[in-house]
């Protein structure tokens, strides 16, 4: 399994709320190293936690779909680095509505597969044209 392939599973066990898809997805040699960081939630630590979230995300959200862009992948020895712009669709209590969100998300190669270590994910709530005319 490719960097490329791990980070679409990702988004795909997502999508189709599938727990049993998001727990492979992650690493467990090192389940207590694990970190998420949801947009607006405090960061979380370990195993048990990070996939109790997206359980929680996944039991809340009757429909989601995650549209890649801006994907930049980089590996180091046995760490790659994943970022992109995830645009999101999204159905919560019969209403619709999208968001931006910028995401690393840091794997570990474990043997012929790649493992997800870390999921950082920050709303952008700006343009790169709202910064520069704002002069910085």
């Amino acid at each position: 399994m490719t960097v490329e392939e791990a980070n679409t599973a990702l988004y795909e066990a997502l999508e189709s709320a599938d727990v049993d898809r998001m727990a492979a997805v992650w690493d467990d040699v090192e389940p207590d190293a694990l970190v998420c960081v949801h947009p607006g939630w405090p960061m979380l630590r370990g195993r048990a936690h990070v996939l109790r979230s997206f359980s929680a995300i996944m039991a809340g959200t009757p429909y989601i779909q995650f549209f890649l862009t801006d994907v930049q992948v980089a590996v180091t020895g046995d760490v790659a680095v994943v970022t992109c712009t995830e645009n999101i669709l999204t159905a919560v209590e019969e209403s619709g509505s999208s968001g931006e969100v910028v995401a690393t998300n840091v794997f570990v190669r474990r043997g012929d597969e790649w493992k997800l270590q870390a999921h950082h994910g920050s709303p952008v709530l700006g343009t790169l044209e709202e910064v520069d005319d704002d002069g910085e």
